[in-house]
């Protein structure tokens, strides 16, 4: 299976993904660690896709999502952005908002 095919199947099996450097239990630079601590404290469901793994993955999440950037917030299959634009949709409860209406679950709506 090709990275982008890998990419297209975790993105489509999955409510809420994060690509990021490192795991959500041990993320490996500051902007996927601020967004791990957004998912957290809203209590979202989500798997944390570890591009630091795969040179492949690496490559292929800012490829598939023509964004050159990671960490990527993925939302019922649409991209949603990086640290900024989480952080800014978060503070502004926009996120929450936006997860609400795409039917995901968090300690806010649980």
């Amino acid at each position: 299976m090709s990275a982008r095919d890998d990419i297209a199947s975790t993105i489509e099996t999955n409510d809420v993904v994060l690509f990021m450097k490192g795991t959500p239990q041990f993320p490996q630079c500051g902007f996927s660690g601020q967004v791990v601590q957004i998912l957290d404290y809203l209590g979202v469901p989500y798997k944390g896709v570890n591009v630091l793994a795969s040179d492949e993955m690496r490559q292929g999440i800012k490829e598939f999502s023509n964004w050159p950037t990671i960490p990527q917030l993925y939302v019922k299959g649409e991209f949603i952005g990086g640290c900024d634009i989480v952080r800014e949709m978060f503070q502004a409860g926009e996120l929450q908002t936006h997860l609400k209406g795409a039917g995901v679950e968090t300690k806010q709506t649980a």
